[in-house]
């Protein structure tokens, strides 16, 4: 049997409702460990193939970058399946309620903690602006970030949504994210993986232009 890779993506699609209208979205979801046990960061549109992805192995947590519908969407019903708990930040309660307004997170996510999983460590990083509970996991050993919407190739998430900021979320990349090694590779909630380095050299001018 060969070895998983300790960071994999499965692309996941589905509807999200946004401000009164439907919008289909593709989703990163990244599953982070060993043969043997992981964690799913992202639980989205599909839990039926996160499960397939994960195949054998003991899913020991549910890990949600943050709580807007199209990265928690997937998440109890994955949970109920696998038996595991499901991990969200307390400054996210409101929107995680929006989808499951009669069920509560099973545990909190909160900056300077670290989750260990089939022997990869990631680091909480607190990373608000695209939304208050916004958070990244970074896993030094494996010179990665898993940034959910705070980050992408494209730079910061959106922040014209309710709960969001652009300058909140321009402090988090330049404070959380920028401080990290140049070469550490980016895996974003949506689209292609970037780098440290290359967030780096655009963010002043996110900044200026207001992305």
């Amino acid at each position: 049997m060969s070895v998983p890779s300790p960071v994999q993506r499965l692309r996941t699609s589905g509807v999200v409702s946004l401000e009164g209208g439907e919008f289909g979205v593709e989703n990163n979801v990244w599953i982070v460990g060993d043969e043997d046990s992981a964690i799913v960061v992202d639980a989205a549109h599909d839990h039926e193939a996160i499960a397939r992805a994960l195949g054998d192995r003991e899913l020991m947590a549910i890990v949600s970058t943050h709580g807007h519908s199209d990265h928690v969407n997937a998440a109890v019903a994955l949970a109920d399946l696998a038996d595991c708990p499901i991990l969200l930040h307390p400054d996210d309660a409101e929107l995680w309620h929006r989808v499951y307004p009669y069920q509560e997170p099973d545990a909190p996510l909160l900056h300077g903690e670290a989750l260990v999983v089939g022997g990869v460590e990631l680091d909480i990083l607190h990373t608000p602006g695209h939304t208050p509970g916004g958070v990244c996991l970074y896993a030094p050993g494996l010179g990665v970030v898993l940034t959910g919407d705070t980050l992408s190739a494209d730079g910061p998430g959106a922040t014209g949504q309710p709960f969001s900021d652009f300058p909140t979320i321009i402090a988090s990349i330049r404070d959380r994210l920028v401080a990290l090694p140049g070469d550490t590779v980016v895996h974003p909630g949506h689209g292609e993986s970037t780098t440290v380095a290359e967030a780096a050299e655009h963010l002043d001018d996110w900044a200026a232009r207001g992305f």
